[in-house]
């Protein structure tokens, strides 16, 4: 009689096991907090938020089922362009008892040095987060930061190529860089050592500098321009573009932000594509995956992008090939 309570019983108790499970599984609602290193703190709230990335995210949350309100909210912080607040603002996240942090690479470090319980999903950044001591490796990164790169250092050679094909000949090329994106300007150094090409740094510290370094690059003689995109660079694009289109200077961006505001032309990953998926690492991580035992992932969609407004402004032939390899041309 006892046996047969007992075997009874047990559909009721693995029920109230997957019960209790699936109630596990994912807290509700999920808290993401969500750091960007430019744009304002209320750009990145809501479900509808101003800010591109962040939309981008939460439009991967939906993607895997994820209702705003009532399965996840955004607890969003933009940076403006200040390296300095990341600290500050981290610790605001770990104060409203987010469940994972979303940030954009340049930000990871800082956030990472705030908190090492909080699980961390960096998307992009202009470094090697093996080499920048973020993770042990790609494969296994053995802490609670993992993510997708950006690959911002491995595609300067590419850029570089683009953009000496663009502008020939044998004049320096130009290259504006920031802190955040010092692993890039190392990587264009060695590249262009590599093809013989004169390369002359201009560092910008704020956005004060910005104008001045484009029209010091004029001065020095470049014809072209490799933009290393950071955070204060990626907060001012419009301002960038303004500066380089002022002195005419040939550009090669890191990102289509720049294009989409004027710029010549750009190489890299697309960034929406990579906040999209950076929705599948918070799902895993509500679900009870570990950060240290998901592999650093890299992009799988790049896109070459021209505008010929700007060309035409320049004066610039855009040869054929080129166009032809383009994923797209602004008219």
């Amino acid at each position: 009689m006892n046996r047969r309570r007992v075997l009874l019983g047990l559909p009721f108790v693995a029920a109230a096991i997957d019960s209790t499970a699936s109630a596990q599984e994912v807290r509700k609602p999920l808290r993401v907090g969500f750091l960007s290193v430019g744009g304002s703190s209320q750009a990145a709230i809501g479900p509808e938020p101003a800010n591109a990335a962040a939309r981008a995210l939460l439009q991967g949350l939906r993607d895997l089922g994820y209702r705003y309100g009532s399965d996840v909210v955004l607890v969003g912080r933009g940076g403006e362009g200040h390296a300095e607040h990341f600290a500050a603002l981290t610790r605001e996240l770990v104060a409203a008892n987010v469940d994972v942090i979303v940030v954009a690479g340049p930000a990871a470090d800082a956030v990472r040095r705030v908190t090492s319980r909080i699980p961390i999903v960096m998307v992009g950044g202009a470094m090697d987060p093996v080499e920048d001591k973020l993770v042990a490796s790609l494969a296994v990164p053995g802490g609670n930061v993992t993510g997708i790169t950006l690959q911002q250092v491995d595609l300067v050679g590419k850029r570089l190529e683009l953009l000496r094909e663009l502008v020939p000949g044998p004049a320096p090329i130009a290259v504006l860089w920031e802190d955040t994106s010092i692993g890039s300007w190392r990587a264009v150094r060695s590249a262009a050592a590599g093809h013989g090409w004169q390369v002359l740094p201009f560092k910008t510290a704020d956005r004060a500098a910005i104008a001045p370094a484009c029209a010091s690059a004029k001065a020095a003689g470049a014809a072209s321009l490799l933009v290393v995109s950071g955070a204060i660079l990626f907060e001012h694009a419009s301002e960038v573009v303004g500066a380089v289109s002022a002195n005419r200077l040939p550009a090669m961006y890191a990102l289509r932000v720049y294009p989409d505001r004027g710029g010549l032309m750009s190489y890299g990953a697309d960034l929406a594509d990579l906040y999209r998926r950076a929705a599948s690492f918070v799902d895993r991580i509500a679900k009870g995956s570990s950060p240290a035992t998901m592999p650093i992932e890299q992009p799988t969609k790049f896109e070459l992008v021209i505008n010929m407004n700007a060309a035409k402004a320049l004066g610039l032939a855009i040869p054929q090939a080129l166009l032809l390899r383009a994923d797209e041309v602004i008219q």
